[in-house]
């Protein structure tokens, strides 16, 4: 770590300590040459993977615009917001684990698909009629009853 006052990159660290919500480590430092203190902090930075639309262009990963989408299929359901929050906690883990810098909107969209029909059929149909751009009476038949199976062990 340099030094912030004179620049030289020998410093001896005096203190290290957790910060109080365990999210961030203190570091108190000093000075190899000139012998001033200074304190540093270390925080995880997550950096999630672009999102690579339909058309080719890229775009930086929205967390606001996943929970819309969450929100609007579920809208007058029955289903607490807490498990909403674990739903969009389970989609941005799985992203931020493949281990890709940049992840196409078919992706996210299916796992969008695997966390509605655990919350609520309804609102997996729904998200599914639009995001499958059902065109027909049929295509909604066909999603209503893959729902109505039962799982597989």
């Amino acid at each position: 770590m340099k030094c912030p006052f004179c620049q030289h990159e020998d410093t001896q660290v005096l203190d290290t300590r957790v910060s109080e919500e365990g999210d961030s480590i203190r570091r108190r430092r000093r000075c190899g040459k000139c012998d001033k203190r200074f304190t540093t902090y270390e925080r995880i930075e997550l950096v999630m993977p672009y999102v690579v639309k339909k058309n080719g262009s890229r775009t930086e990963y929205a967390a606001a615009k996943l929970r819309g989408s969450l929100e609007l299929a579920l809208r007058k359901r029955p289903v607490a917001a807490p498990a909403v929050d674990a739903a969009i906690a389970s989609i941005e883990e799985k992203l931020l684990t493949s281990g890709q810098r940049e992840v196409e909107t078919g992706y996210i969209g299916e796992l969008v698909m695997q966390e509605l029909q655990r919350l609520d059929n309804v609102a997996y149909i729904r998200f599914a009629s639009v995001y499958k751009n059902f065109e027909d009476l049929a295509e909604f038949q066909n999603a209503i009853a893959e729902v109505g199976k039962p799982a597989r062990k």
